[in-house]
């Protein structure tokens, strides 16, 4: 399935106004497991650093994790990357609105490419590595830009079924993804190979996580991609499903996962 395509109807939706962008920040607060474990390692971030870093959100995507990180502190200068322009300008235009130009800004570039020696305290990777085929280059840039004991924090699909593939013969829910998601071991010796010093990493999306991935994200963009019509039943169905996805996405973030289909990782130079 391709998710591009779908990005680009929800951009239109979500750019006719603040308003509607804050309202799908949220929605996506919401929905996706994945921001509920970035959101507590953020928080877990600030507890250690204080009010004062320089962070770069690698792979921004709509913003939603730059927006939430510039309401945790006033002081927090967050560099964004893209590689899709329009979305850069977007964002930028979106962050000027909101009177954040100074301490937000986004940015065209390729992480392949981008880095700034010693810049950053943290960088965060969010649904970004699985889609590059050269991930070893982008760790080694992470780790160029980090400062000493900086973090750099993951969020990315595992090999125990992750972009939907559970045996051989699957093929990924993501089209655009170039690996289905990484090994355990895998992931944690080309971070090492990078420079990272220490790297912890555990599962999320349990049986629970992917049962609420599968209503809330699955199901739906799998109608969106037949036709754009069911934007129009897409309310309705999210008021029948919403609750259940919620206490699964809950049972999932407070248990300690045996395995998942969903990595994160945490790694400091």
């Amino acid at each position: 399935m391709q998710y591009d395509p779908i990005k680009k109807s929800l951009g239109k939706i979500v750019n006719r106004s603040v308003v509607s962008r804050i309202l799908f920040y949220k929605l996506l607060d919401i929905l996706l497991l994945r921001a509920w474990y970035i959101k507590r390692e953020i928080r877990s971030f600030k507890q250690r650093t204080g009010n004062e870093a320089d962070i770069l959100d690698a792979g921004a995507g709509f913003g939603q994790y730059s927006y939430f990180m510039s309401s945790l502190s006033k002081n927090w200068r967050i560099t964004a990357v893209e590689l899709k322009s329009e979305e850069v300008e977007a964002c930028n235009r979106f962050f000027s609105t909101i009177q954040h130009p100074r301490r937000t800004f986004f940015e065209e570039a390729n992480l392949l490419t981008y880095r700034k020696k010693e810049g950053f305290d943290l960088i965060l990777s969010v649904d970004v590595m699985e889609h590059i085929p050269e991930d070893d280059r982008v760790f080694e840039n992470f780790c160029f830009s980090l400062k000493p004991g900086g973090l750099l924090l993951i969020s990315t699909p595992s090999d125990r079924g992750g972009s939907n593939v559970h045996h051989e013969l699957d093929e990924s829910f993501i089209d655009e993804h170039v690996r289905d998601g990484y090994n355990w071991d895998e992931i944690t010796k080309k971070l090492r190979a990078a420079g990272f010093s220490r790297i912890d990493r555990y599962y999320s999306y349990s049986r629970y996580g992917t049962l609420a991935w599968k209503l809330s994200m699955k199901y739906p963009i799998s109608l969106l991609n037949l036709s754009k019509v069911f934007f129009v039943i897409l309310p309705l169905y999210y008021l029948l499903t919403l609750p259940l996805s919620l206490c699964f996405n809950l049972i999932d973030v407070n248990k300690k996962q045996q395995t998942g289909t969903g990595l994160i990782v945490k790694a400091w130079k």
